[in-house]
């Protein structure tokens, strides 16, 4: 196995490639998230109000169009990120908005770090040449960063990171690694909460492996939530004192079922003109104001769970969509779904072929017997799309996830290829036998 010295080069040229790719795509687009008529909404949209507020002395709130206190939509650090761009460089500028790209451009680039990593640790240093330089040139992890100022690509990092430690993990029962990943999940928490639905699955796994070795577990295992609680516990603190509500780290999920499960499914979350969200529709937006935003996101809750409880069959059929739609990028081709997403046509064959090759990659790592090397990318692949499941998709919320649909893709295309070459090896060495018995 190479070691990490002799990797220095061909990393930093990956990185090198990839960031190179993504600011030539910013140079092209970054415009679109500049404009004027609309307040500058696209830049960053709730995130982006959320760190203008910050910025201007208001603290960490007012995360629509019109001062209304603080908030807990979300975790707090992407926007403190975007809040220390805007102080710089000014609020909603075209240079803040350069800068704020080149960070997510710069962030999906080192992503080629840890895929190779864990790709290699599992499936060997071939394969995760071809992962890492899958990723230097993935689609969405170049025009993705550019197009929608937002955590994504942030939490992609994390978890990728976090993934990297899990299989060390599962090797040690060093406290002081086990701490160091407990401070940086509460702060992949903090940025964006959806991580908790494997974090904790992927240290489960790792501990199992440590009792399977006869080490010892508990201590690292409580190091670990602990350095977690100390890093989420200052936010959470925050909520309940701003709210008088215990708020983990977010709110909305009452809204996210809501617009998701109303009846409508003409795309993949209400965002037409009906009376389903706050920042389209004049009517919940006044609702927004009089209620506050921990009771109306409670009432979006309460209407979506009325909807599904009385349209069981429906919600069936929508998680069945979902699922479909999460693996394959499929939703509709009606015209209006693809005049809101146009390349669906385009990334709906490459999505599922994407999808194969990964399930095709997770099935030979099983058959190889390599569990601990498919068990976590299983609890990745598989638990991760658990709460869009129920609540909605969006084109961005696989992204975190596609680091380990591009390994095991990888992995896929690796045993394709090896069984191309067996099939011809026979023919081959027949004929070595045969001019060996000749001479």
């Amino acid at each position: 196995m190479t070691n990490t010295h002799g990797l220095r080069r061909p990393l930093f040229w990956m990185v090198l490639a990839a960031l190179a790719l993504r600011l030539a795509v910013m140079l092209f687009v970054y415009r679109q998230n500049l404009d004027p008529a609309t307040d500058h909404w696209s830049f960053g949209f709730e995130e982006g109000r959320v760190a203008r507020s910050m910025a201007t002395g208001q603290g960490f709130g007012n995360p629509l169009y019109a001062p209304t206190g603080p908030t807990a939509w979300f975790g707090p650090v992407y926007p403190a990120i975007l809040a220390g761009v805007f102080k710089i460089f000014g609020v909603y500028t075209p240079t803040a908005c350069i800068a704020i790209l080149v960070f997510n451009d710069l962030v999906s680039a080192l992503t080629c770090i840890p895929i190779f990593f864990f790709t290699r640790r599992g499936f060997g240093e071939g394969v995760a040449q071809l992962a890492a330089w899958l990723w230097v040139s993935f689609p969405d992890a170049i025009y993705g960063p550019n197009s929608r100022i937002w955590d994504t690509w942030l939490t992609t990092l994390l978890l990728a990171i976090l993934f990297c430690m899990a299989l060390s993990l599962a090797e040690t029962n060093r406290t002081r690694k086990w701490v160091a990943c407990g401070l940086l999940s509460g702060a992949a928490a903090l940025t964006n909460p959806s991580l908790l639905s494997v974090l904790p699955l992927l240290a489960l796994w790792a501990l199992w492996r440590l009792h399977r070795q006869g080490r010892s577990w508990i201590l690292p295992a409580a190091s670990c939530v602990l350095a977690t609680i100390l890093v989420i516990a200052p936010w959470v603190a925050r909520n309940y004192r701003v709210f008088h509500k215990f708020i983990p780290i977010g709110d909305s999920f009452g809204l996210e079922i809501g617009i998701g499960n109303n009846g409508d499914s003409s795309y993949l979350y209400s965002v037409a003109d009906g009376p389903w969200n706050p920042w389209q529709n004049n009517t919940q937006w006044r609702e927004f104001q009089r209620l506050g935003e921990v009771s109306y996101f409670a009432l979006k809750g309460r209407e979506g769970l009325t909807y599904i409880e009385n349209h069981p069959g429906w919600y069936a059929w929508m998680v069945a969509r979902r699922i479909v739609n999460v693996w394959t990028d499929y939703w509709s081709v009606s015209p209006s779904y693809l005049a809101k997403c146009p390349y669906t046509l385009v990334n709906v064959p490459l999505y599922t072929l994407l999808s194969g090759l990964t399930l095709l990659g997770l099935w030979r790592a099983f058959q190889e017997r390599r569990s601990e090397a498919a068990v976590p990318y299983a609890i990745v692949c598989f638990f991760f799309p658990l709460v869009y499941y129920v609540t909605h998709t969006g084109d961005w919320y696989r992204r975190p996830i596609d680091p380990f649909f591009v390994a095991l893709a990888s992995n896929g295309v690796a045993f394709l290829f090896a069984r191309l070459r067996r099939r011809r090896l026979p023919n081959s060495a027949l004929q070595s036998e045969a001019a060996l018995h000749l001479s």
